[in-house]
C-alpha cells in the first residue's frame, strides 16, 4: 500500500471543528452544490468579432486594390470587364486574372481627375455604369450596428442580474417569499422568551382557525409589533409563527421600500399587499420598521419626503385591508419611541409584544438549543454558564457557543471544555486577547495594583457581585486588565446601598494607585466616567439625595414627533444645577473616603495580590477569597445608610 499523506495542521483543525460542531458541519461539504459555471461577457464579444472576421475573409470575395496607372494599362490591353464608376473610386473585374484559370478578379482603384476617362472607355468598348453613394448611409448603418450590439449587451446584463432589475420593475416589491415548507422554524427553535411565544401562539390560531374567533363577533388583529433590544429573536419569532401556522411568509426590511425615485416606495407597498392577498392566508413581516415608520413632520428641511409618502401608503393599505382575508402584518423594531403614532393605534398594529432579554432560565434554554450539535465535555454546566452571562441575548449566546467550539478546535481538543467557554466569555465581554503587546514593568505593576484594588473592594463591600476572575492581560481596544464579577442572580431593581457599593468598586482602582504609588495614572478614566454617571442618576433621576429631595431633574426621553422638541434644554435653574453638581461631588467624595479606608485595612492583601498578578497575570476568585480570609477573616465593611 502507498504511504498515507500526512495531514497539514490546517486540515487537522478543520477536521476537529467538524467533529466538535457535530454532523451538521460534516454534511456541509457533501451536500454542497457543484460550482456554477460563469458565462463572461467577453465570450460574447469574441464570438461577435469572429463572425465579423469570417464574413470579411471567407464569405466575401477577395477584392484587389490597384493603382490608377495600372487600371489604364488594363484598359489598353482590353482585359477590363464591367465597371462601376463612383464619385471617389472605380470598381470592376479583370478578365482571366483570378486565382483559377478563366476566373475573373474583382478590383478597385481610386478615381483621379481624368477628363478623357469616358472617351477612353468608349474607344476600348468597356461596359461601364455610374453609381451614386450616399455620405450618410454608411454612418447610419454603423450606428444601427453599434446600438444593436449595445442593446444585446444590456439585455444580457439585466438577465444576469436576475428578475426584478428592469426599468419597469422598480415598483415591484422586493419581499422574499418563503413557502410553507421553506420556513423550517417553529416555536421549539425559540427559547427564553416564553411570554412572547404565548402571545404569538394566539396569532397562529388566528391563521389556522379564524372561524373560532369570528363566530362570536371578534375581529382578528391586523398587525403585531415585536419590540425589543437587538438580537433577542424578533425575526426568529416571526418565522416561527409562519412555520407553526404553515402559511407563506413575506419578509422585507423597512429600508427596501424607500428609493431615490419619488413614488417607488408607495408602489412597492401596494404591490406587496396585492401579492399577499393572492397568497392568503399568509404573514407579512417588515423588519426594522423604524426605517420606514419614523414619525412624520421631522423633515426640518421642508419639501416633499419620499419616506413620508411611503409611510402614508402603508397606513392606507393597513386601513383598507380586510382581516377576514387571513393576512396578518408583523413588524419588528428596537426603537418604538420614534415610530409614528398613526402606526401604533388600534386597527393597525393592534398588539405590541415585548421580546425582552432572557433571564437565567431563558439563557440556559437558549444555550441548550445552540449547543445541541456541539460535543460538550461532561463537566460543562450550562446553568452555571447562564449565570455568568447576565444581559446576554440570544445572538450573544449563539456567538458564545460558536466561539467556544472554535477555540476547542484550535487546540485540537475532542470536546468543548469549561475553560473554552471561560475564554469565550472573556473574548465576547472584554475583547480579543493581545498576547503580543509589550508592557514595561512599571506599567504592569500599576495595572496589577489597579485591578487588585477593584477586586478587594468588590469582596469587601456587602452588595457587590462576587469576583470571578482578575486579569491583567490586555484585551480589546484600550483595556489593560479587567476584574470580572459574577452575579448571583438577575436583578431588576437597585437600592441606594447597592449603588453606593458600585461606586466604591469603580473607585477601587484609582485609590489603590494613590495608596501604593502615591501617584495617579490615566487608567481610571473609564471608571470615573461610569462612577459619575451612577452618581448623576442617583441625584437627578432616582431622588436619592437627601438635600435635593424627591424630585427628578431629568426629563424622560420622549418621541420627537415635532421639530419644536429638538431644542429641549434643562428644566431647572442655574442655582439648582450648582446644587446637583455639589451632590454628585459629595457622593463620589464619600465613596472615595470609604474605599481608602477599606484598602488601608487590607493593605497587605493589596500588595500580595498585585505581586501575584504580576507573576501569574490571572487570579481566580477563589484564590482571592482565600487570601482575604487568611489575612483578616470575617472582615466586611457595610455600606453607609
Amino acid at each position: 500500500m502507498p504511504p498515507k499523506r500526512k495531514k497539514k495542521p490546517q486540515e487537522n483543525m478543520i477536521d476537529k471543528a467538524r467533529s466538535i460542531l457535530g454532523p451538521q458541519a460534516s454534511k456541509a461539504k457533501k451536500g454542497a452544490l457543484p460550482p456554477r459555471a460563469h458565462f463572461s461577457i467577453w465570450y460574447f464579444l469574441i464570438a461577435f468579432l469572429l463572425i465579423t472576421y469570417s464574413q470579411q475573409y471567407f464569405f466575401a470575395g477577395k477584392v484587389e486594390t490597384i493603382p490608377y496607372s495600372q487600371f489604364k494599362q488594363y484598359m489598353a490591353e482590353g482585359t477590363l470587364g464591367e465597371l462601376t464608376i463612383g464619385p471617389e473610386n472605380i470598381k470592376g473585374t479583370l478578365k482571366g486574372k483570378g486565382e483559377k484559370p478563366g476566373q475573373d478578379q474583382e478590383f478597385t482603384t481610386v478615381r483621379v481627375n481624368d477628363p478623357d476617362l469616358v472617351k477612353d472607355l468608349d474607344e476600348h468598348k468597356v461596359i461601364y455604369s455610374g453609381h451614386y453613394e450616399s455620405k450618410y448611409l454608411g454612418r447610419i448603418i454603423s450606428w444601427i450596428i453599434y446600438i444593436g450590439v449595445f442593446l444585446l449587451i444590456w439585455r444580457y446584463i439585466m438577465k444576469r442580474m436576475g428578475p426584478g432589475t428592469g426599468i419597469m420593475s422598480f415598483s415591484k416589491s422586493k419581499a422574499k417569499i418563503f413557502a410553507e415548507s421553506e420556513t423550517n422554524v417553529t416555536f421549539a427553535d425559540a427559547a427564553g422568551i416564553d411570554e412572547a411565544k404565548e402571545e404569538l401562539k394566539e396569532v397562529v390560531e388566528f391563521l389556522s382557525t379564524p372561524e373560532k374567533f369570528q363566530r362570536l363577533g371578534g375581529r382578528i388583529p391586523k398587525g403585531v409589533l415585536l419590540v425589543g433590544p437587538p438580537g433577542t429573536g424578533k425575526t426568529l419569532l416571526a418565522k416561527a409563527v409562519a412555520g407553526e401556522a404553515k402559511v407563506p411568509f413575506f419578509s422585507i426590511s423597512g429600508s427596501e421600500f424607500v428609493e431615490m425615485f419619488v413614488g417607488v416606495g408607495a408602489a412597492r407597498v401596494r404591490d406587496l399587499f396585492s401579492q399577499a392577498a393572492t397568497h392568503a392566508p399568509c404573514i407579512i413581516f417588515i423588519d426594522e420598521l423604524d426605517a420606514l415608520g419614523k414619525a412624520r413632520g421631522m423633515n426640518v428641511m421642508g419639501g416633499h419626503d419620499e419616506r413620508e409618502q411611503t409611510l402614508n401608503q402603508l397606513l392606507v393599505e393597513m386601513d383598507g385591508f380586510e382581516t377576514n382575508k387571513g393576512v396578518i402584518i408583523m413588524a419588528a423594531t428596537n426603537r418604538p419611541e420614534i415610530l409614528d403614532p398613526a402606526l401604533l393605534r388600534p386597527g393597525r398594529f393592534d398588539r405590541h409584544v415585548l421580546v425582552d432579554r432572557p433571564d437565567i432560565n431563558g439563557r440556559e434554554a437558549i444555550l441548550k438549543i445552540h449547543s445541541k450539535n456541539v460535543l460538550l465535555a461532561p463537566e460543562v454546566d450550562l446553568h452555571k454558564l447562564a449565570g455568568r452571562t447576565p444581559g446576554f441575548v440570544g445572538a450573544d449566546l449563539a456567538n458564545l457557543v460558536n466561539e467556544a467550539a472554535l477555540l476547542a478546535a484550535r487546540k485540537n481538543e475532542e470536546e468543548v471544555a469549561p475553560e473554552d467557554f471561560d475564554e469565550a466569555i472573556d473574548r465576547v465581554v472584554a475583547g480579543l486577547q493581545k498576547k503580543n503587546r509589550v508592557i514595561n514593568l512599571k506599567e504592569k505593576e500599576i495595572v496589577a495594583c489597579h485591578e487588585s484594588g477593584h477586586a478587594i473592594v468588590a469582596e469587601s463591600v456587602e452588595h457587590a457581585d462576587p469576583v470571578h476572575k482578575v486579569s491583567i492581560i490586555p484585551r480589546g481596544i484600550a483595556s489593560l486588565g479587567h476584574t470580572q464579577q459574577q452575579p448571583t442572580e438577575d436583578r431588576y431593581l437597585m437600592t441606594r446601598s447597592e449603588l453606593m457599593d458600585r461606586l466604591a468598586v469603580l473607585l477601587g482602582g484609582r485609590v489603590a494607585e494613590e495608596l501604593v504609588f502615591e501617584e495617579i495614572s490615566t487608567g481610571a478614566q473609564n471608571d470615573l466616567q461610569r462612577a459619575t454617571e451612577i452618581a448623576r442618576s442617583m441625584v437627578t433621576e432616582y431622588g436619592m439625595s437627601d438635600r435635593l429631595g424627591l424630585v427628578s431633574y431629568e426629563r424622560t426621553p420622549q418621541p420627537m414627533f415635532f421639530p419644536e422638541n429638538f431644542a429641549q434644554g434643562k428644566t431647572y435653574s442655574e442655582e439648582k444645577a450648582a446644587q446637583i453638581d455639589g451632590e454628585i461631588t459629595r457622593f463620589i467624595g464619600e465613596a472615595h473616603q470609604r474605599v481608602r479606608k477599606i484598602l488601608s485595612e487590607h493593605r497587605k492583601v493589596l500588595d500580595d495580590l498585585a505581586h501575584l498578578l504580576s507573576q501569574k497575570e490571572t487570579v481566580q476568585g477563589e484564590e482571592l477569597r482565600k487570601m482575604m480570609s487568611e489575612s483578616t477573616p470575617g472582615t466586611t465593611t457595610s455600606s453607609p445608610g
